[in-house]
């Protein structure tokens, strides 16, 4: 070993410590004074180090210049070359990975600045790809504020010294190509802040594949495409049919739908199996998926990601998720994933305080904290941010086929006092409680999907009454597709949960939510957030015996698929569990074998089937004319009754009875004279009811009445919801 110059005695030792701001200006072949080459290389436990041709042959021999593994060779001309290593217990010969230009394009780099999701995608994470005709993976992260950034692995040894990154100034990303590496590596990245602290590995923010929890490296993916066999679904849904199309999502937690034996939940090829025949049959459109972005603490159920790029491990590979999707839709089922991005965790391998300091979040706990989760909160005014969102956004629809995202806690991203007393929270720079950032983030997500993908559901959680949340992007609205009626479930819950007797007083709670049922476009959700922290399941919360609950929740379900709005159930609801649903368990199967439940699941297939094959129930679900109210102030029977209609084709009369009281002789004004014909009641034995109703058909009689020229003397079943349609006038 020689002595050096002291500059270059600094240099090596910042590559020794593994914090070498600009490695490429040091590492590699460069040019020396006397027109050669002198070539630097750092390979920590080397013995020995020469420079080889593509045969094999000796080009040079290595000297070390530096203790902990610094080698360095001269070189008459630029030749290609290869590294010779001799470690401890074998000789390798491989690739320098200094030898490489630059990796990622101009075009993406400014992009990434602009807030382009597209871009952003692209560029970052690691990508299997070729350079100068090599294999390898290209690395790539955003760390603006970072002195020194690695790469470490199953590749290097998990040694920040093999390699440290170069910078792309124009954009904070460091990137390097790394030669052989394949997919199935585990890898992060080793960050030095400004200051000199070294911060604890960092799991990729653009990991495409995830240890399973609860270890925390990312993961080259195995394959960076799929082979689709969904053309004609993806075909229809980009004519955009959701307008006029039904709608009835099934929202499933996967880990605690079903279980193997073990108790582990399924893999995705096992939820193929058995979940989409199960929805299938129910007659769902859709099945919703609570969050599956990769999420470090499962008791979050996925509402605290840390992966937004990655399908969770917990049920296998991203290629097993990819076929999944696949049968969905080969099976006529269209998914719909649950994406948060109202907030993130602070877990030491994830995003906060990426690079040392607060990059993804705001520095200042009033606008970057959520007091209600503990988490933190995207800064959605950084071009970057957005872009790391947007794109997210984007890589699930166009890489796994998804027909909607369903966009968690939107009312919270919507204010900067959310949940916040006042003195606690910094007004806009108009002094309001608006969150101007996010709400430009929001539309700029919505915007950006409705023109790449057309088809796609976009589905805000928004609590509050901001208006036109699903009004176009371009009249000034959010641009969502539609909007979960967290309104119209509350209202009706508290109504159901009261005993009949005191219902009469509290009528409006059943048709206040026709006041306002147009301005949005709605979808009604009876969610997983209605059966926990001690709310008891849908069943639980009606009153009165076993058959009185039941007959309840029939009612309800016969309400809600005949009233406007897309519907939307939590797995288990579908059988009636009578239990909270519990995260660690899958759900309480064994309950089919008693009549009352396996009734409930019959009665839903059927609402199901009848959505789908009556026009008046979903044609003209977001306009006031596919609406009528009959009955909506019969208090004192607690009854209701409306008409829906589809435009031109056969109305539908739907009439609901919440009393255990039969209602004989019960007239309903209806639109058209001649047959009606009974085709749903909530009361048939079939369902597990007291077979009360019309005897399958009831004629209209010339006595006008609640506006109509005609009406029915109806049966109104106890308990119960009764569907009727027109056949001849």
């Amino acid at each position: 070993m020689h002595d050096g110059r002291p500059a270059d005695d600094a240099r090596w030792q910042d590559v020794a410590e593994a914090r070498c701001p600009a490695p490429f200006a040091w590492l590699g072949p460069h040019e020396s004074g006397d027109g050669g080459i002198s070539l630097r290389t750092f390979l920590p436990g080397a013995r020995a180090v020469a420079l080889v041709d593509r045969d094999g042959a000796l080009l040079a021999e290595c000297e070390r210049v530096h203790q902990d593994g610094g080698f360095e060779a001269r070189l008459p001309s630029r030749a290609a070359y290869r590294l010779r290593i001799q470690w401890p217990d074998a000789t390798e010969v491989a690739e320098d990975a200094y030898g490489f230009g630059t990796v990622l394009p101009m075009d993406w780099l400014r992009g990434i600045v602009d807030g382009d999701g597209e871009s952003l995608r692209q560029a970052l994470g690691a990508h299997r790809t070729e350079m100068d005709g090599l294999a390898g993976v290209r690395f790539a992260v955003w760390a603006p504020n970072a002195r020194c950034v690695s790469v470490v692995g199953d590749f290097n040894g998990w040694d920040a010294r093999r390699h440290p990154m170069r910078l792309r100034h124009e954009a904070g990303v460091w990137e390097i190509f790394l030669p052989r590496v394949s997919g199935g590596a585990r890898y992060k990245y080793e960050i030095v802040a400004a200051d000199g602290t070294r911060l604890p590995q960092k799991a990729d923010p653009m990991a495409r594949q995830t240890e399973c929890p609860p270890a925390t490296a990312s993961v080259v993916p195995e394959h960076e495409t799929f082979e689709w066999s969904d053309a004609a679904w993806m075909q229809r849904r980009a004519r955009n049919t959701l307008d006029v199309a039904p709608m009835s999502i099934y929202e499933v937690h996967a880990a605690s739908w079903r279980r193997y034996e073990d108790g582990r939940p399924l893999d995705w090829d096992e939820l193929a199996a058995q979940l989409i025949p199960y929805v299938r049959d129910l007659g769902f459109t859709h099945v919703e998926l609570l969050p599956i972005t990769e999420y470090p603490f499962g008791g979050s159920w996925g509402y605290q990601p840390l992966s937004m790029y990655a399908p969770t491990a917990r049920h296998g590979t991203p290629e097993g998720f990819a076929r999944f999707v696949d049968a969905c839709h080969g099976a006529g089922i269209g998914v719909i994933l649950d994406w948060v991005s109202a907030h993130f965790p602070d877990d030491e391998h994830g995003l906060q305080r990426f690079d040392g300091t607060a990059l993804y979040e705001h520095q200042d706990p009033r606008e970057g904290v959520h007091r209600d989760w503990n988490t933190l909160i995207y800064n959605y005014g950084r071009h970057e941010v957005s872009a790391y969102l947007i794109g997210s956004a984007l890589e699930w629809i166009d890489r796994f086929h998804i027909d909607g995202l369903r966009v968690d806690a939107v009312a919270s991203m919507l204010y900067r006092d959310y949940s916040r007393p006042d003195g606690e929270w910094i007004p806009n720079a108009h002094g309001g409680r608006e969150n101007l950032e996010a709400i430009g983030f929001l539309r700029r997500l919505n915007a950006a999907i409705a023109s790449r993908f057309p088809g796609v559901a976009t589905i805000a959680e928004e609590s509050t009454a901001w208006p036109g949340v699903t009004a176009p992007v371009e009249h000034g609205g959010l641009g969502f597709s539609h909007k979960w009626n967290m309104g119209w479930m509350h209202d009706t819950l508290s109504y159901l949960g009261r005993d009949p007797i005191h219902r009469c007083h509290h009528h409006s709670e059943m048709t206040f939510g026709l006041v306002y049922a147009f301005s949005e476009h709605f979808v009604l959700p009876l969610s997983h957030d209605e059966v926990v922290h001690g709310k008891g399941s849908l069943l639980a919360k009606m009153p009165g015996d076993e058959w009185q609950r039941f007959a309840n929740l029939r009612a309800y379900y016969g309400f809600m698929w005949a009233h406007p709005g897309r519907k939307l159930l939590f797995m288990g609801g579908e059988f009636g569990q009578p239990h909270e649903w519990n995260h660690d368990a899958e759900l309480d199967w064994p309950l089919l074998q008693h009549g009352l439940h396996r009734g409930l699941m019959r009665l839903v297939r059927d609402l199901n089937r009848e959505l789908r094959t009556q026009p008046a129930l979903h044609r003209a679900d977001r306009s006031p004319l596919g609406f009528d109210w009959s009955v909506g102030d019969d208090f004192e029977n607690s009854a209701f009754a409306f008409v829906r209609y589809d435009g031109g084709g056969a109305p539908l009369l739907a009439v609901s009875n919440f009393t255990p009281v039969p209602r004989r002789d019960y007239r309903v004004g209806v639109p058209r004279g001649g047959r009606w014909r009974e085709i749903l009641n909530t009361d048939s034995a079939h369902y597990g009811g007291s077979n009360v109703g019309n005897a399958g058909t009831v004629f209209a009689e010339p006595a006008s009445l609640h506006g109509h020229p005609q009406s029915l003397r109806l049966t109104l079943p106890p308990l119960a919801t009764i569907w009727l349609i027109a056949e001849d006038a």
